[in-house]
């Protein structure tokens, strides 16, 4: 049984790996439970890889995979998230939300240049394509843009990754999202409403949030994945 600092934990990762495919970083978990440390956030998921309830994945940055929920049954995302490319090209590893049953379709989505997880550059239009597998995109309109940067670390999103990015012009607060600020430079944070303008955060305690006023910020996409070359 498990004690309720770690349910609400586990439900706090679960619900936003649905939301975003991503884990929250340690700062968010320790906001959302209430904790005066990350410490406190550090026991709980290591109480919860010990029973198996979620486990780390390697070599990703605070990374975590739900495998089952409080009630005892299995996670309903597959048993990861985790996916392999067609081996005559190179390794890349495809973080994602979870998504109808895999087939063997891969789609060709524009990639976009540049985008920084850090101050803002711009992202350029480019040529190029990215072979994706179609499973993991979902229903709507997708491109990619190459991650320059750190400040999106804590999320799992590291310089030289590849965003997949799903077409829209709104989105939810919380989510991770391409901003075009003054029509001029794009960057990759998470959207918070900021009274009558918005607030992009980072995730990574070395930035600071970035406020911008009504009319500021334009919404370009919302993150639905990511690639990663090794």
């Amino acid at each position: 049984m498990l004690t309720q600092k770690q349910h609400e934990l586990l439900c706090f990762i679960d619900n936003r790996l649905k939301d975003s495919g991503v884990s929250p970083s340690f700062e968010e978990m320790k906001e959302a439970l209430g904790l005066k440390s990350k410490s406190g956030i550090h026991r709980l998921i290591s109480a919860l890889e010990e029973r198996d309830f979620i486990r780390r994945l390697p070599n990703r940055a605070r990374a975590l995979e739900v495998l089952k929920l409080p009630e005892g049954g299995v996670h309903e995302s597959a048993p990861s998230n985790v996916v392999s490319l067609h081996p005559e090209k190179p390794v890349r590893e495809v973080m994602s939300s979870p998504a109808p049953a895999a087939n063997n379709d891969i789609l060709e989505i524009p990639l976009h240049g540049r985008i920084a997880a850090g101050a803002p550059i711009e992202a350029m239009e480019g040529q190029s394509a990215l072979s994706v597998p179609a499973a993991l995109l979902g229903p709507g309109e997708h491109y990619a843009l190459e991650v320059s940067g750190d400040s999106m670390i804590e999320a799992g999103i590291l310089d030289g990754d590849y965003a997949l990015i799903q077409k829209t012009e709104v989105a939810r607060d919380g989510e991770i999202v391409v901003a075009l600020i003054h029509e001029e430079e794009a960057t990759l944070k998470y959207l918070h409403k900021n009274g009558g303008g918005v607030r992009l955060d980072p995730a990574n305690a070395a930035y600071e949030p970035q406020l911008y006023g009504p009319g500021e910020v334009r919404i370009q996409g919302k993150m639905a994945g990511l690639l990663r070359r090794y």
